[in-house]
């Protein structure tokens, strides 16, 4: 009977995955904050990630006879102090910046995630440790051990992106510990130890398909965080080096420029803003498409 009821559950969690992809997408779609997410970030993707193609200018080419130039013309955003184009800088900036949250969050599941789900499955001495070293690492403020990362390891892209990761690890790792703890003692999770099913197969192949909407709420707030820490991290010199465009960076080197042009700052700070604001809004939509009750 425990056989049938776990096959009978396996069906509905593992069979219909794309269709509830599908589905969440529709609901999604559905709400004002799902709508206005996508408007946002569907543009900026696109050409973030097209700006090879996009941009008219090589990023770093300087044209110092045509620095601060004005929005209009032959530089549809204007330049820098170098001369540089800044409708270029924008687009590349903003490829960076968006790797940077997705892949700082991709890590920050690789490492939470497992941590989180045998420290509720196991339990005992094994969470408590665990729990106990995330509780450590939470207890920092994130820019600050972001900083202390990026401090021991050096600059950089990749770095940034590890720094960044280990930033979001503890935070995954207690959600995807709650989760499991509420589903641990379901009947399919009871049935898969009486078949004696290995740890890892219960692990991944039982609970982390149930726990996975907490994780995935989880993951769309992180990006827009991980993307914010990223450019903070390069407007303190930490981050992505020049002369390699990032909006943090570009923010940074406006500074000392306002009196000579406003668009220098402008461009990046609302390309960030607009960033952010649509990966919370992608966030906020889907915690009440998925979990409605809890709104």
């Amino acid at each position: 009977m425990a056989t049938d009821d776990h096959n009978s559950r396996a069906i509905t969690v593992s069979t219909p995955l794309s269709n509830r992809v599908l589905t969440t997408a529709s609901a999604l779609l559905s709400t004002k904050k799902g709508l206005l997410s996508v408007v946002i970030l569907a543009p900026i993707l696109v050409f973030s990630f097209a700006a090879p193609v996009l941009a008219p200018y090589d990023p770093t080419a300087t044209h110092i006879i045509d620095k601060f130039a004005a929005p209009g013309g032959e530089y549809l955003l204007g330049t820098d102090d170098y001369g540089r184009d800044l409708l270029s800088r924008v687009l590349y900036g903003g490829r960076s910046s968006i790797i940077i949250g997705l892949s700082s969050t991709a890590l920050g599941l690789l490492f939470g995630v497992p941590l989180g789900i045998f420290s509720g499955y196991l339990g005992g001495r094994f969470d408590e440790v665990v729990m106990r070293l995330m509780d450590t690492l939470f207890s920092f403020p994130s820019l600050l051990l972001a900083l202390l990362v990026v401090t021991g390891l050096g600059s950089g892209l990749v770095n940034t992106i590890l720094a960044i990761g280990v930033v979001f690890t503890p935070g995954i790792a207690r959600i995807t510990r709650s989760s499991t703890l509420s589903v641990i003692n379901e009947e399919y999770i009871t049935a898969a130890e009486a078949r004696g099913e290995p740890l890892f197969r219960i692990a991944f192949r039982e609970i982390l398909p149930n726990v996975s909407s907490a994780i995935l709420v989880e993951a769309s707030i992180r990006i827009g965080f991980g993307i914010l820490i990223g450019t903070s991290l390069s407007f303190l010199g930490l981050g992505t080096q020049p002369p390699f465009p990032d909006w943090g960076y570009m923010i940074s080197s406006s500074r000392s420029h306002l009196h000579d042009s406003i668009w220098f700052m402008l461009w990046p700070g609302l390309a960030l803003g607009l960033t952010i604001m649509g990966f919370n809004l992608l966030g906020d939509a889907l915690r009440d498409v998925i979990d409605p009750e809890g709104q």
